[in-house]
């Protein structure tokens, strides 16, 4: 992966775009909260255009970094090719068996001694991890973005439930006057004595403005539960978004951890593989040796056989082990691409059929 340095910066710069745009509805939602306990009019600056920008972006920036991760499948996938040919002559070392065999194989047995393969693997585990710290940062930030958010909402639904119930007492008492509104406006009606008359309207003057006054309460308080309530809407709408924005990240996570216990995995079958395959030409020239040497010589080879057949079987069976060990990280990378599959379906597809630049 030439690009693969070039492909990070370009995500990281994706990944920091992100951030800000996500950092700037969360500022937008505290904002409003302030607005609101002032007692200010908070109209929340949380549009779904806004939203929908959030989540273009953040899509482009995922679809980048799941190409990064199928990029590093692909290398992976390679590997084996490369022992395959570790593991086989190089065409000079055929041309030199032609004429010496014990040379040719020396040559490969040098070659495969001081072969690095350990290389490749920690190139990868590195571009792995350079993944995986972009990842969880962007999942930090996005958790800590949440928090803020859930923190502010806790309060609000508190507030909200306090506003309703007052609301809720201030109708109810509005109810309860009506009765005596319509009683005072009766006895007015039939009152002949203009003093009592005048009391009764006196009373009735100061009823109707007590209740004028809880209608103004009431519409006071409706106006806040609304204020309250819209805040309320906006703000679970961003939390959802941010809980599906780090399913996502811990989605990415999964795979490339998962891909990266099984690259180590299949180094350790494959280094195990070159071995056996050396130990096994190693003993095969040792017996041609032993058929062409005396009694006391074919001894001395038979005693090294039954070593090598030990140190044969001690690696059996602690490559039962492994494979166990094996399944099991091949289970869980299973299931980490069935999730990565399902999540980023149009990128696999793209890959898959090579369909780059269409």
């Amino acid at each position: 992966m030439a690009n693969f340095d070039q492909l990070v910066r370009e995500s990281q710069a994706q990944v920091a775009k992100a951030q800000s745009e996500i950092e700037t509805v969360t500022s937008r939602i505290e904002a409003a909260r302030s607005k609101i306990e002032a007692g200010e009019n908070a109209d929340i600056d949380i549009e779904n255009a806004t939203l929908e920008d959030v989540h273009a972006h953040t899509d482009v920036m995922n679809a980048n970094i799941a190409e990064l991760i199928m990029g590093l499948d692909d290398v992976t996938a390679a590997f084996s090719k490369d022992f395959d040919e570790m593991r086989n002559k190089t065409g000079w070392e055929s041309f030199v068996g032609v004429f010496a065999k014990a040379k040719s194989e020396s040559m490969r047995q040098e070659r495969m001694r001081t072969a690095n393969i350990d290389d490749k693997l920690q190139d990868l585990i590195s571009k792995s991890d350079v993944i995986v710290q972009l990842l969880e940062g962007q999942l930090s930030m996005l958790e800590e973005q949440k928090t803020k958010v859930e923190t502010n909402l806790s309060g609000t639904l508190d507030e909200r439930e306090a506003v309703v119930g007052e609301l809720e007492q201030v109708r109810a008492d509005i109810l309860g006057m009506d009765p005596k509104i319509i009683e005072l406006e009766n006895k007015i009606s039939v009152e002949q004595d203009a003093a009592e008359r005048t009391k009764l309207e006196t009373e009735l003057a100061e009823l109707n403005a007590r209740y004028n006054e809880m209608v103004q309460q009431e519409q006071v308080k409706l106006a806040r539960s609304q204020t309250l309530e819209r805040y309320i809407e906006k703000g679970k709408t961003w939390v959802d978004s941010l809980q599906n924005q780090a399913a996502t990240q811990m989605v990415l996570i999964n795979k490339l951890q998962t891909d990266t216990k099984q690259r180590v995995v299949l180094y350790d079958a494959l280094s195990k593989s070159l071995k056996t395959a050396q130990q096994q030409d190693v003993a095969h020239r040792i017996n041609e040796i032993g058929v062409k040497t005396d009694q006391e010589a074919q001894t001395a080879m038979a005693a090294i056989g039954t070593a090598t057949n030990q140190r044969m079987a001690d690696m059996l069976e602690a490559h039962e082990d492994h494979m166990v060990f094996a399944r099991d990280v091949l289970e869980a990378k299973a299931k980490a691409d069935e999730r990565f599959a399902r999540r980023f379906q149009a990128i696999v597809e793209k890959h898959d059929k090579n369909l780059y630049g269409g």
